[in-house]
């Protein structure tokens, strides 16, 4: 696929701001995050419409509110220690893991 990339810079339960969009400037948290087509799924961001059809459990049916994967790329990752938007570096510590590492404070963003 086109514009699909092998590795994420954004992982589950990171927290990140909306760079571009309907919603944008909005914080929230990553729930899902979709590798092969490059989009993450956030927390009350690009909400969309869907019908549920009647059952016999709920026959009236209902409209639901839910959230729409978002391309990855309009997206940015929010430091836990700086609390900035920021760019991610990435650094190997001993054993041969990579860590992912806030390119304004220099601190880990993974735990070790």
């Amino acid at each position: 696929m086109k514009g699909t990339s092998k590795f994420m810079n954004i992982r589950k339960g990171d927290t990140v701001v909306v760079l571009s969009g309907k919603d944008k400037g909005s914080k929230g948290k990553v729930i899902r995050t979709i590798p092969t087509s490059g989009r993450v799924l956030v927390e009350g961001i690009n909400m969309v419409s869907k019908s549920i059809r009647p059952t016999q459990e709920m026959p009236q049916g209902r409209i639901a509110k839910l959230e729409a994967p978002i391309l990855a790329s309009k997206v940015m990752l929010i430091c836990p220690s700086c609390h900035q938007p920021t760019r991610v570096a990435h650094r190997l510590v001993e054993g041969g893991k990579s860590v992912r590492i806030c390119r304004v404070c220099n601190e880990t963003i993974d735990r070790v």
